[in-house]
């Protein structure tokens, strides 16, 4: 188990922490089929990731967050203060974002760990990244800033 390892865990329930309420949000906030339809994914694949790792750090002995980052907090509180269109446009940005940045944070976690059960969490954590990013995108609403804001932050320096 290394510090990366651990670090994933740690990133993984954080992201469940604030992306399940923003899914919540959707159904709520948003006036796009679409986006509603993103809420739900988000609910329902960190609902079972968040599951996922707290049994992994559980067993793991790795002490998880009970809250959300102050940035993440602050985006929630962005989406609360939004409805319709500008919900709408918020939501895809932010959300698709963060997905593309963890995404390639979760191959390098995958590639390196010597732990089982960090091996199969990063899996699962893959799979459902890469639905929650494919179903942002198909909202239409996602900007090129945002692409090229994931670039830059994914590419090696």
């Amino acid at each position: 188990m290394t510090e990366v390892d651990k670090t994933f865990l740690v990133k993984v329930r954080q992201a469940g922490l604030w992306e399940i309420p923003a899914g919540r949000l959707a159904q709520t906030n948003a006036s796009s089929e679409a986006v509603k339809r993103a809420g739900l994914h988000l609910i329902d694949g960190h609902s079972k990731l968040d599951q996922l790792v707290r049994e992994d750090a559980k067993i793991l002995g790795v002490p998880l967050p009970e809250e959300a980052t102050a940035e993440q907090q602050g985006w929630v509180t962005q989406m609360e203060n939004a409805r319709g269109v500008e919900f709408d446009r918020l939501f895809a940005n932010l959300l698709r974002s963060s997905h593309g940045k963890i995404f390639a944070t979760i191959g390098e976690v995958r590639a390196a760990t010597q732990n089982d059960l960090i091996r199969r969490h990063s899996r699962q954590a893959n799979q459902t990244v890469l639905d929650h990013l494919e179903v942002l995108e198909d909202t239409g609403l996602v900007d090129s800033a945002t692409f090229d804001d994931v670039e830059k932050s994914v590419t090696p320096q």
